[in-house]
């Protein structure tokens, strides 16, 4: 097998899951229904929210989802599972549900943003490949943002694919810096795959091929002479580069009645340069000319650049967003929360030392709750079908001082989570990704407040609980540590 051979993604899966699955076939729990929460417990880099992305794929992931013979052959070279198992592998198709944000969706820890409802089977079989899914876009649109911000409106490109982990990370996480605000790829797959701006101008070795610099300057300014941006740091930026740049300008964009659309350096000290840049190229009537810089940024980076007053239209971030190499890994998990029993969900919990990993039990609402000016104040986790009624004050618990008497007063909610798949398959047409991107932009702009989105210690974003919520947890954690200690 190649890489260019089909690949069945329906074997995305820790060979746990297979193991899982061939027990609860053996004991006749397979069609039993469970629900699997999947939340995250922090915010990469220490921020104040993340992005949810990856929903898509994991849609297309469950409804495509099934296993060819030769994958059952696999399975059966492994020894250890019976022929009933594998005889119900070859007809095997997803019939679950799954709740979950849409995606683009602000969040925040602990909330669960999907919940799988299934037959236990089907449940445990989905989980490796959902994770992978939500962790790595949730992680790069996440980053993006964060990027974005940083630029305060000049226009970030993604130039990430040389330096992604694989093929798939680098045209996946094309999908999610553009969800994140990135106005473009350098990655054609994921432009043509998903209809992202597609964009980039020369390398080094088209400088470096024809020799001379002007040579191959006026070279590429004849081919492309709507859309002339040169690479002006292979040599010297201040004694070569920009005064060629400028000779093309003049001596071969002018006479044909075009303008040099814009330079892009790619090392250096990018403050002092740009500045010297700026004023060259001002002096040489070249005002529109933009000024395009690249080379390991990310948020901080960009953030000092404009600090120290750069002169720069807009940057081209590459290693640094898509690999998110700040803080890597996302953290999303796939924990049970209750099992069906005689018609009705019972909840689980796990418990543990660290108060941190101990999950939210049970079949759950979560409410966005807004102010009268449509700030979102806190986020509400409610048993599923409780009435949340905001039009007298609302009394909550926060979770980290239930001591206290809180309530909500002249406040709207919002229900955050959908179903989009029903019995495997999907309830509605998916947005575009443009249209999932603006959901992004209208929440940071409209919604969440500013003291959230600051890089440095933002301001926490409550999850609260309805009494009743607050009281099955409390009352399932005693019950639980009586019975194991």
């Amino acid at each position: 097998m190649t890489q260019f051979d089909k690949r069945n993604i329906s074997m995305m899966m820790d060979f746990y899951e297979m193991t899982m699955a061939n027990g609860y076939f053996a004991g006749n729990d397979k069609d039993k229904k469970v629900a699997f929460d999947v939340f995250y417990r922090q915010n990469p880099d220490k921020g104040g929210f993340a992005i949810f992305a990856g929903l898509a794929q994991v849609i297309e992931y469950v409804e495509g989802m099934q296993f060819s013979e030769e994958d059952v052959e696999y399975f059966r070279k492994q020894g250890i599972f019976s022929a009933a198992f594998l005889d119900y592998l070859k007809n095997f198709r997803f019939q679950g549900d799954i709740y979950a944000f849409p995606e683009g969706t602000v969040m925040y820890p602990n909330e669960p943003m999907m919940t799988v409802v299934a037959p236990l089977i089907d449940a445990q079989l989905v989980e490796t490949a959902i994770l992978a899914q939500i962790n790595h876009q949730s992680l790069i649109a996440t980053k993006a943002r964060r990027i974005v911000r940083a630029a305060e409106g000049r226009a970030v490109s993604d130039f990430g694919a040389r330096r992604a982990h694989n093929l798939d990370a680098a045209t996946y996480g094309a999908r999610a810096a553009y969800i994140g605000g990135v106005v473009g790829t350098a990655t054609v797959c994921a432009g043509q795959q998903f209809n992202i701006p597609v964009n980039g101008t020369m390398a080094h070795s088209w400088v470096m091929f024809y020799g001379d610099e002007y040579a191959a300057f006026k070279h590429y300014a004849e081919t492309y002479p709507d859309a002339t941006v040169l690479l002006v740091d292979t040599y010297d930026v201040i004694h070569s580069g920009i005064p060629n740049a400028i000779r093309v300008a003049k001596e071969v964009l002018a006479p044909m009645g075009k303008r040099l659309a814009g330079v892009r350096i790619d090392s250096g000290d990018l403050a002092y340069l740009s500045k010297r840049v700026r004023q060259m190229l001002d002096e040489a009537e070249l005002t529109d000319c933009r000024i395009v810089v690249s080379n390991s940024l990310d948020e901080f980076t960009i953030s000092s650049l404009l600090a120290q007053g750069a002169k720069i239209d807009s940057f081209g971030v590459g290693e640094r967003l898509i690999t998110a190499r700040s803080e890597p890994v996302f953290g999303a998990v796939y924990k049970l929360a209750a099992v069906g029993e005689n018609g009705n969900f019972t909840p689980r919990i796990k418990v543990s030392e660290n108060v941190e990993k101990i999950t939210n039990p049970g079949l759950k609402d979560i409410y966005r709750v807004y102010d009268k000016d449509g700030h979102a104040v806190a986020d509400l986790m409610a048993v599923c079908g409780e009435k949340v009624d905001m039009s007298t004050p609302f009394r909550y618990v926060d979770p980290q001082k239930p001591w206290k008497n809180r309530t909500f007063q002249d406040c709207t909610v919002k229900n955050l989570r959908r179903l989009y798949v029903q019995n495997g398959k999907r309830t509605e047409e998916l947005p575009s990704l443009a249209d999932i991107r603006a959901y992004v932009n209208h929440q940071l702009t409209h919604e969440i407040w500013e003291e959230e989105q600051r890089f440095e210690n933002p301001h926490r974003h409550y999850l609260d609980m309805t009494p009743d919520y607050y009281e099955l947890k409390m009352g399932l954690l005693y019950e639980t540590r009586k019975q194991h200690g």
